[in-house]
C-alpha cells in the first residue's frame, strides 16, 4: 500500500514515522511545500531572540536523515497543487526544478497545518509572519537591519500566544515593541482579570498594549491605528491568527466547515474514505459539547497524525475530543488555560461556579516562592469542571496539566480535593493548590458557602447592600473597596451586631473571609464570600 502525505512537519512527519513504525512493507512519500521538514516551528520565535543560537537546533530531520531511519520518500520544495479523486493521484509541483509531475496513492494524509492570517491593508506586504524556517531568517534579518537602522522599533499585530511571545524575544533584542489587539483584552484563551496581569507584566518590562484598535495602514516606518493614533514601527509583525489551508481539500470537493477547516470523522477520515487530514487545517471536536472546533495546536496535531497511521495500518483506533490545552511562558512568568473560560461558558447558556485562588507555588515558609493566580470554571448543575487559567510562576504549568487530566478522565471539580500529589516545601504544599481548588468546589456544591464574583459586586453595593472587609487595620491602609467597612475577622464574633442580615465579605484572597462567612452564616445571615478577595477585585 502506498501512502502519500502531503505536509512533513508536525502532523504529518508523525504519521509517517508512526505508519514505517507498523508497517514495514508500506510506501511512503511525504510532500513539503517548503525547504525543511520536521522542524521546530513552535521554536521559531527564540531564535528571532537570540534564545535559540544555533539555526541547525530547529532542523529536527532532514529528509535524508528520515530515509535512514524510517525507509520515507521525503521531497521538499514539492507542492501539491491539485488531487485526481478518481485516479487517485495528486499533482506535484517541484518548485526547484520548475516542472509538474503525478504521484499515486492507495492513501493520502492531508497535513497542510494553518497559514496567518494578513489583512487587506494598505503597505501590508511590509508586515512579516512567522510558520516556517524561511519566515524566520527573514525576520532576524529584519530585526537586525531595523537594530542598526536608528530606529528599533517594532508593531506587533495580534495579541495572541505568537505575538506575544515575539514581544517578549524582541524586547530582550532591544527594539521598542508595541502590540495592537483589536479584543478588549490580549490571550483570548484567558478571562480578562486574567488576561490584565500578562498586560501587567508585558507593560512591566516595557512592552506598549494597545487593546481595542487595529491597525489600518502601514507606512515606510509607521503604522496608524483605528484610533487615529500613529505608532513609529521599523519592523511590521502580522501575528493576528490562522486560517486553516484547506484550498487543495475544497478544489478537490471535499467537505470543508464553515470556519474553513478539513471535515473529518473520528478516525480523521475525510469526506472521500481515501483521504485523510490531520493538524490546524482539521476540524476537531470540543471536550465539552462535543461540538467542531478549530484549535491550532501542536499537540493534537502530532496525536492524530500517530492515530492516522494507525488506522491505515488496520488498528481500530479513534480520536478524542480536545480540550485546547496551552500554556506561553514571558518574562519568567507562565500563563496556560485548558477549556472553556468563564465569557464562553456564559456566552453559552451555562450556569458556572467560579473558584479564584492566589497560592504560592510551594510551601510559603521555604524559600523562593512565587505567587501563582488560578481559576477554575465549573458546571453548577453538574460540577464538572469546564475549564481552568493561571498566570504566575513556576509550577502553573503543573497546576493546569493536572487540570487538564482530570478533565479527560472525568473528575469533577470537588473530586480534585482528592487527589494525591507529589509534596514537599520545594515543590508544594501538603494541600497542593489544585486540593485547594476542588476543596472550594466542594464547599460551593455542598452549599457551605455562597460567593459573589468581582463583576457581579458593583450591582450589590448600588442596591445597599453591606460590605465589610475582614483584614486587618494595617492592610487597610493599602486599599479597600469604596464604601466597605472594616472588621477583622478575629474582632467579627464579638462586633456581630454591626453585620447586617445580607452581607458580602472579603479578604485579600479569600481565606479569612471564609472564616468570616461560615462565622456569620451560622448567625443566621446571608453571607457571600467575594470569590478571590481583594486580589481578585483590584486586578479585575
Amino acid at each position: 500500500m502506498k501512502t502519500v502525505i502531503v505536509g512533513g512537519v508536525a502532523g504529518g512527519m508523525s504519521a509517517a514515522t508512526r505508519l514505517r513504525r507498523l508497517d514495514e512493507s508500506a510506501e511512503i512519500v511525504v510532500l513539503e511545500k517548503s525547504e525543511h521538514v520536521s522542524f521546530a516551528n513552535c521554536g521559531l520565535p527564540y531564535f528571532v531572540g537570540g534564545v535559540i543560537t544555533e539555526r541547525d537546533a530547529l532542523l529536527l530531520e532532514t529528509p535524508a536523515s528520515i530515509k535512514r531511519r524510517f525507509k520515507a520518500d521525503v521531497r521538499v520544495d514539492s507542492e501539491v497543487v491539485s488531487i485526481d479523486r478518481e485516479a487517485k493521484t495528486v499533482t506535484v509541483r517541484d518548485l526547484k526544478a520548475d516542472r509538474e509531475y503525478t504521484e499515486s496513492y492507495d492513501n493520502l494524509i492531508l497535513a497542510p497545518g494553518a497559514a496567518p492570517f494578513v489583512p487587506p491593508i494598505p503597505g501590508v506586504e511590509r508586515a512579516l509572519t512567522l510558520r516556517n524556517v524561511a519566515d524566520t531568517d527573514l525576520m532576524a534579518a529584519k530585526v537586525a537591519e531595523v537594530l542598526a537602522s536608528g530606529n528599533p522599533t517594532s508593531v506587533i499585530m495580534g495579541g495572541g500566544f505568537i505575538g506575544l511571545e515575539l514581544a517578549e524575544n524582541l524586547i530582550e533584542r532591544g527594539l521598542k515593541v508595541s502590540v495592537v489587539e483589536l479584543a478588549n483584552q490580549i490571550m483570548a484563551p484567558l478571562d480578562v482579570e486574567m488576561a490584565i496581569r500578562v498586560q501587567w507584566l508585558l507593560e512591566g518590562h516595557g512592552v506598549e498594549v494597545i487593546t481595542g484598535a487595529s491597525v489600518t495602514d502601514i507606512g515606510e516606518s509607521d503604522v496608524t491605528l483605528s484610533d487615529g493614533r500613529t505608532l513609529p514601527a521599523g519592523l511590521v509583525i502580522a501575528a493576528i491568527g490562522v486560517r486553516p489551508e484547506s484550498g487543495l481539500a475544497a478544489a478537490a470537493g471535499l467537505e470543508v466547515g464553515d470556519r474553513g477547516g478539513i471535515v473529518v470523522d473520528d478516525q480523521q477520515r475525510t469526506s472521500d474514505p481515501s483521504i485523510y487530514a490531520v493538524g490546524d487545517a482539521v476540524v476537531k471536536r470540543d471536550v465539552i459539547t462535543g461540538d467542531p472546533a478549530m484549535v491550532p495546536l501542536a499537540g493534537p496535531a502530532n496525536r492524530h497524525g500517530r492515530l492516522v497511521a494507525d488506522v491505515i495500518a488496520g488498528r481500530d483506533v479513534h480520536a478524542n475530543t480536545v480540550l485546547g490545552t496551552a500554556i506561553v511562558g514571558l518574562f519568567g512568568t507562565q500563563a496556560a488555560a485548558t477549556g472553556w473560560t468563564e465569557k464562553r461558558a456564559v456566552a453559552a447558556g451555562r450556569a458556572v461556579r467560579i473558584v479564584h485562588t492566589h497560592p504560592d507555588n510551594h510551601a510559603g515558609y521555604y524559600p523562593g516562592g512565587e505567587e501563582m493566580h488560578l481559576k477554575l470554571v465549573i458546571d453548577a448543575e453538574t460540577d464538572a469542571i469546564l475549564g481552568a487559567q493561571g498566570v504566575g510562576g513556576s509550577g502553573v504549568d503543573k497546576r493546569i496539566d493536572v487540570i487538564a487530566t482530570a478533565m479527560r478522565g472525568g473528575l469533577t471539580a470537588s473530586e480534585l480535593a482528592d487527589l494525591e500529589l507529589s509534596y514537599a516545601p520545594p515543590f508544594s504544599s501538603a494541600k497542593d493548590p489544585v486540593n485547594m481548588l476542588g476543596f472550594q468546589a466542594e464547599n460551593l456544591r455542598d452549599g457551605l458557602i455562597e460567593t459573589i464574583q468581582w463583576h457581579e459586586l458593583p450591582a450589590e453595593v448600588e442596591k445597599g447592600v453591606q460590605v465589610i472587609d475582614v483584614r486587618t487595620p494595617l492592610e487597610l491602609t493599602r486599599g479597600m473597596i469604596e464604601g466597605a467597612v472594616g472588621i477583622p475577622v478575629d474582632e467579627l464574633r464579638d462586633r456581630i451586631a454591626e453585620v447586617d442580615q445580607d452581607v458580602i465579605v472579603y479578604c485579600w484572597s479569600g481565606a479569612r473571609s471564609h472564616v468570616a462567612s461560615r462565622i456569620l452564616m451560622q448567625s443566621g445571615r446571608r453571607v457571600r464570600n467575594l470569590d478571590g478577595g481583594y486580589r481578585t477585585w483590584a486586578g479585575a
